[in-house]
């Protein structure tokens, strides 16, 4: 089941992409709205905190995750953003053999609230197929552009819910790339 909602994520995020990439090669240079773009990213957890424990990014194996996404602006100031993010663990158990696995399968929509000298604050809901939800505020600064790609970076605070596990909540970090 994880694996084909993966696929069809990745097939319709490339269909989208493809989509536009013809309307933004169409595109004038000035902006009109509503412009739709697309990106890619990598995202690491810092922290991870719950009532029991503190778990650290390399502490006993790494996560790193992948989003994909499509923002939509609707003007200067506000847009949406819908992300899909697919996770591969590497654990290094003590005494036994290390192991990797897509673990788990993120989709975190939220409102872009833009701000002037390209930062955003993006408060996203988050549901994971591993059962748990919750919400994340977004910090996210665009450090440099060019005439074809957006380079950015974020911080993220999530706060995870349900599936019989204590609440928590963690810091990541998360660097990408968006398409104009």
């Amino acid at each position: 089941m994880k694996k084909s909602i993966f696929l069809l994520a990745i097939l319709v995020s490339l269909l989208v992409a493809n989509r536009v990439s013809a309307q933004s090669a169409a595109a004038a240079d000035s902006v009109r709205y509503h412009v739709v773009k697309t990106y890619l990213s990598f995202i690491i957890p810092w922290v991870t905190i719950n009532k029991n424990t503190t778990t650290t990014e390399f502490q006993s194996g790494t996560t790193i995750g992948f989003p994909v996404g499509v923002n939509v602006y609707f003007s200067k100031h506000l847009g949406f953003s819908y992300e899909i993010t697919p996770s591969v663990t590497w654990k290094h158990p003590t005494g036994k053999e290390a192991t990797s696995q897509t673990s788990n399968l993120l989709i975190d929509p939220g409102v872009i609230f833009r701000f002037s000298h390209g930062f955003n604050i993006i408060p996203r809901l988050a549901f994971e197929t591993q059962g748990r939800f919750g919400f994340t505020p977004v910090f996210n600064k665009v450090y440099a552009r060019t005439r074809d790609v957006d380079y950015w970076f974020s911080v993220s605070l999530p706060a995870r819910f349900g599936n019989n596990l204590p609440a928590s909540v963690g810091a990541n970090l998360q660097i990408g790339f968006t398409f104009n």
